[in-house]
């Protein structure tokens, strides 16, 4: 028990520092974010396996050819928590078309499952770990601030990267072209 305490005290502390120190650089952030996407590859996230809130490990690279929306995020962070209902609304919207959210969420898997349960989550959520913060990074997001998003093609590009809460019309112009092209 004092393990997984300390574990959740180090990811919090760790994505609580990213956060701040996104708020702080976030135009410097951004600016080398849109030149450093091409540069992202998406293998990593593809080579991932992460528990689903069963405890069956799931491999990312099941989801491989649809238009990927992944989502770091944490139930205490209130700009993950505005977020996700304009993504649920959006998986119904495009789930036929090819869109698929998965959520990794960092944090207890208590309280991701009773947070899955109230806001009505209709996509995959996998319970991350430190390692699941590496991945974060590793896919862009170098200041380990939440929420992350990385968006991903069909062909398993990543197109965009964004820290920081994400909105509906902002992820639709991103991702409807993407849906458009299959």
């Amino acid at each position: 028990m004092i393990k997984k305490t300390l574990l959740a005290t180090v990811i919090v502390a760790l994505l609580g520092v990213g956060y701040y120190g996104y708020q702080r650089y976030a135009n410097r952030q951004q600016s080398a974010a849109n030149t450093t996407v091409t540069a992202l590859s998406s293998d990593p996230i593809f080579n991932t396996r992460l528990p689903d809130l069963a405890g069956v490990s799931q491999p990312i690279a099941q989801w491989r050819g649809k238009v990927l929306v992944i989502n770091f995020w944490a139930t205490w962070c209130p700009p993950c928590r505005q977020e996700i209902p304009e993504f649920i609304q959006l998986q119904k919207q495009y789930g036929a078309q090819g869109l698929q959210f998965i959520g990794i969420a960092l944090d207890e898997k208590a309280k991701i499952q009773s947070y899955v349960d109230e806001a009505g989550i209709n996509y995959p959520v996998l319970v991350g770990d430190l390692e699941a913060v590496a991945l974060s990074q590793t896919s862009g997001n170098r200041l380990g601030g939440l929420p992350y998003t990385v968006i991903i093609d069909r062909n398993g590009k990543i197109i965009a990267t964004e820290v920081g809460g994400l909105t509906g019309p902002k992820l639709t112009a991103i991702v409807a072209p993407l849906l458009q092209n299959h």
